[in-house]
């Protein structure tokens, strides 16, 4: 990569860490971060950062020597931040392996080799570590041998081990979210007015004939039943789809089990009938790749996010905007030119 460190490297819009600590952070108690250079940068990610104890980089060991000597508990379980796919059962298989074969050590296999750096170790384990390390060793799969080891299986998730190592890479594992029909974003931070935009923008695009669906991030836990009614109680008592319908209305309510990961767009295209609509607008997946406006209001003193973006094709703002480069800028308070904008992106998508 140049000499750039890898963890910070930008990959669907956010470093290749960020994506390690979202999938891992549901899987575990706590979770630290292992580094040796720009610590400050790593800090900011909200989680400890320690670095090799040993003076001389030994390589991984080094790390997951450190981290054992670091944290009060049992077991560490280590992921690389290169791996921006790693699978949402990764600590689940691994501790179910460890406890059913009574091993030392778990470690993961695609199917064909070990992947080392995806392990499971005992902190009992680590002076037994130092000592392997202070004789001048580095090869991690010769100390799992000198343990009681056993392979867990992911043969069936091989992309949990993809690695990004190169521009190349970037490139390859890069995931532009598909859609049948034009689908546009609106990225802003909180407080600026995404949903008060879309009150105001939809019936100036229905005026104009466009049907549209919508589709929303919720970064919380949300209920959109009321405790007492029928299908609250259905679902609550352990229903994991509960569907609603009257001649107006229908909804369906789906329980997702506690270990899925955060819902990915593309996924959620799937449950729209894109037969009935001509437009699919988005608020919020700001770190996913597809098309976006962002709203931008200078009096929240928040950074511009197209820097950083360039799947952001215009700026809306309550203000003139000096931009360093040539982005189309549109009139935040003007809805009748954002919903002339949104027709024309339609009709280009469509030609």
């Amino acid at each position: 990569m140049g000499g750039n460190d890898k963890g910070l490297i930008t990959f669907n819009n956010k470093p290749l860490i960020r994506h390690v600590i979202d999938i891992l952070t549901p899987q575990v108690d706590d979770l630290i971060i292992n580094a040796n250079r720009n610590i400050e940068l790593y800090q900011n990610f909200g989680y400890p950062v320690i670095a090799d104890s040993l003076e001389d980089y030994c390589g991984p060991l080094a790390g997951m020597l450190s981290a054992m000597q670091s944290v009060n508990s049992d077991y560490i379980l280590t992921a690389p931040c290169d791996a921006p796919m790693i699978s949402p059962q990764y600590r689940q298989r691994m501790m179910e392996t460890l406890l059913n074969e009574q091993a030392d050590i778990t470690v993961a296999s695609d199917g064909k080799r070990l992947q080392p750096v995806f392990c499971l170790i005992p902190t009992r384990l680590q002076d037994d570590l130092a000592q392997y390390l202070a004789q001048g060793d580095r090869k991690i799969d010769l100390w799992f041998e000198q343990h009681k080891l056993a392979v867990v299986d992911f043969s069936d998730q091989v992309d949990s081990f993809a690695n990004v190592n190169s521009p190349d890479d970037i490139s390859n594992y890069q995931t532009t979210v598909v859609s049948p029909i034009p689908m546009l974003g609106f990225a802003a931070f909180s407080g600026t007015g995404k949903t008060t935009l879309l009150r105001k923008l939809i019936p100036q695009l229905n005026k104009k004939g466009i049907k549209l669906a919508v589709i929303k991030h919720a970064h919380h836990k949300f209920d959109i039943d009321i405790p007492g009614k029928d299908s609250y109680e259905i679902r609550k008592a352990g229903a994991q789809q509960v569907l609603v319908s009257s001649r107006n209305l229908m909804a369906l309510m789906e329980v997702h089990a506690s270990d899925v990961t955060e819902p990915r767009l593309g996924d959620l295209i799937e449950r729209i009938d894109t037969r009935i609509v001509d437009l699919i607008l988005v608020e919020g997946f700001k770190d996913e790749v597809f098309p976006k406006i962002e709203l931008h209001r200078p009096s929240l003193a928040k950074p511009l996010l197209y820097v950083n973006d360039n799947n952001i094709i215009a700026i809306a703002s309550d203000t003139a905007l000096i931009t360093s480069e040539s982005i189309e800028q549109l009139d935040l308070n003007n809805i009748p030119e954002l919903a002339d904008y949104i027709q024309t992106f339609i009709s280009n998508w469509t030609a």
